[in-house]
């Protein structure tokens, strides 16, 4: 079957965003098409803006329009303590828990050597030269609790605890509305080792 050469660019293009397939693309790349031209002309714009306008925050490398992020220009924050991130999406799920109330470092990924990523591709010479120009009491360690975050919290607790500031890690376990009887072995050990007490 033959298909229209802007809808298969459009679905060839929609597809290679991250967990969108051929047919979820298909689908998008129709609904468009059947979208009032003001909607589509919105969707293009922000598409645009995100490119034209975004770039990161000089100080922690959070998303933002200008040289700094609201979060490291806000004077509510607690300046004193830093959690350290791979990616600025995590940073929005972290604020989302309106919970924290520090700054942040988003380190732009993480330590991965079978993919080729260093510490030189990472943000880590810039979370140690906030260490001479703030006044750092704690580093909160929020990486994935997967290998190359593990990786990447060992060698970030390496190079800081002889500054003398403390290192932390955000806690580990069952999830809350989560049931032990679906739990896997290692979320339930974790669990246990992190209890507190009540």
């Amino acid at each position: 079957m033959q298909i229209a050469e802007p809808l298969l660019i459009a679905i060839e293009e929609l597809s290679k965003l991250p967990g969108i397939g051929k047919k979820t693309a298909q689908r998008l790349a129709l609904y468009i098409l059947k979208s009032e031209q003001d909607s589509v002309d919105r969707l293009v714009k922000s598409i645009s803006d995100l490119k034209l306008k975004l770039h990161f925050c000089s100080r922690c490398f959070n998303l933002t329009e200008e040289d700094l992020c609201e979060i490291c220009k806000s004077v509510k924050r607690d300046t004193s303590k830093i959690c350290v991130v791979e990616e600025a999406s995590d940073v929005i799920a972290i604020e989302k828990s309106n919970e924290y109330f520090g700054l942040y470092h988003v380190l732009g990924g993480v330590l991965s050597p079978l993919s080729g990523i260093t510490a030189n591709d990472l943000k880590i010479k810039e979370l140690l030269l906030r260490f001479e120009k703030e006044n750092i009491s704690e580093v909160i360690l929020a990486l994935n609790p997967d290998t190359e975050g593990e990786t990447t919290s060992l060698y970030l607790a390496r190079l800081i605890k002889p500054l003398n500031v403390k290192v932390t890690r955000i806690a580990r376990g069952i999830p809350i509305g989560g049931d032990l009887e679906f739990a896997d072995e290692a979320t339930i050990g974790r669990a246990m080792v992190n209890r507190i007490d009540l």
